[in-house]
């Protein structure tokens, strides 16, 4: 008799669903965008660091937030992984985080002196890729497969 832990959840997503073509080019889309906004994230804080000496352009925010959207960014990889492995969890922390740090996003960089120019550009950028991936996640192939319930 297997373990309850290695048997598979009665609401498992089977792996048909999990490997239709449209499913894997949501997950392969939204890889790419968190990879890139990963990358984005490490380049900043080296950017930050080069730029350490100039205290226009970097500040002590500068420092705490790049921080915080490299650990946010690498945290979201989790969340695209685990949603790609079928892990409703996953998909449902992927939806309202990247929803949350959106809007998040938009309200830090239109607040006047909190961010140097440099950095509400990159935080931008960082935003239009999350919004790629609110799309995506929120879309209505994954939304059925992760909403509907199997068993």
């Amino acid at each position: 008799m297997p373990h309850p832990m290695n048997s598979p959840s009665p609401h498992a997503i089977a792996d048909e669903d999990l490997n239709h073509p449209r499913c894997l080019r949501a997950f392969r889309g939204m890889k790419v965008l968190v990879g890139c906004y990963f990358v984005i994230s490490v380049l900043t804080l080296v950017a930050a660091y080069v730029l350490r000496d100039d205290p226009g352009m970097v500040t002590d925010t500068v420092w705490v937030r790049g921080a915080i959207v490299a650990v946010a960014s690498a945290l979201m990889f989790t969340f695209v992984a685990g949603t790609a492995r079928g892990r409703r969890r996953a998909y449902l922390r992927l939806r309202i985080a990247s929803a949350v740090m959106v809007v998040a996003i938009a309200v830090l960089i239109s607040l006047p002196g909190f961010l140097p120019v440099w950095m509400k550009i990159e935080q931008g950028l960082c935003g239009l890729l999350l919004l790629g991936v609110v799309l995506i996640v929120n879309g209505r192939r994954l939304r059925s497969l992760f909403g509907a319930t199997r068993g």
